[in-house]
């Protein structure tokens, strides 16, 4: 491995676009491709035990999407910066990727050298956004459209075994909110926010969404 050379770690559910960046990545003088992990939890746990200065994460894959894994990775492991690297360019994965903590999104057609620039912009902590996400953020912000979901009038930090943003979507389900509408607030899938109250329900030790209502209604306001 050179020295100071960018260690990265390809995130992707596709066996051959795997092997296609790692083929890229690796005769690219300053990056050496670190590892590669079909889906999130994979990524994380190989996180967990390897250097990695740089993920390039897929938006969608099984069991964990990007953007959920985006923000277990600023959570967990901060020094990692995160690039999304992927063929959808809707909103609901730009803006619940870069609201995640995503430093890049980019789509599958960019160009090799524009990659590679990226990938070294966001090791430096910088921001990187294709044309197509950059063009979809101004529209938003020009048109009045929220990038941040609306604030619920439930406050206060999580606490005991829930995450930030499993506090967030309990508060949520609270508040009586469906999980199609709760997935258009944060910018996250309907699949994620399954995810999310089945691990809460498991955490707090509750058999449905109803007792989860009940528990966020008796937590402090």
């Amino acid at each position: 491995m050179s020295e100071g050379a960018v260690r990265v770690l390809i995130v992707d559910d596709q066996v051959l676009m795997r092997g296609g960046l790692r083929k890229l990545l690796e005769i690219e003088e300053g990056l050496v491709v670190a590892g590669e992990a079909a889906s999130g939890p994979a990524a994380l746990e190989f996180v967990a035990a390897n250097a990695v200065d740089v993920a390039l994460v897929d938006a969608r894959m099984p069991r964990m999407d990007g953007p959920e894994l985006v923000a277990r990775l600023v959570e967990e492991h901060p020094g990692v910066g995160a690039l999304i690297l992927t063929t959808f360019d809707d909103d609901e994965y730009i803006f619940g990727g870069l609201r995640a903590g995503a430093r890049g999104y980019l789509l599958k057609d960019t160009p090799p050298e524009e990659l590679v620039a990226a990938i070294h912009r966001v090791a430096r902590g910088e921001t990187v956004l294709g044309p197509q996400a950059a063009d979809r953020l101004v529209a938003a912000l020009r048109g009045g459209v929220r990038v941040e979901p609306e604030a619920e009038p439930a406050a206060g930090a999580p606490s005991g075994p829930l995450s930030e943003r499993e506090w967030e979507v309990a508060q949520l389900v609270g508040a009586g909110t469906t999980n199609r509408d709760i997935a258009r607030r944060l910018f996250i899938t309907e699949g994620t926010v399954k995810n999310h109250i089945s691990s809460i329900l498991r955490k707090l030790d509750l058999r449905d969404r109803t007792q989860l209502a009940v528990w966020v209604g008796r937590r402090p306001r």
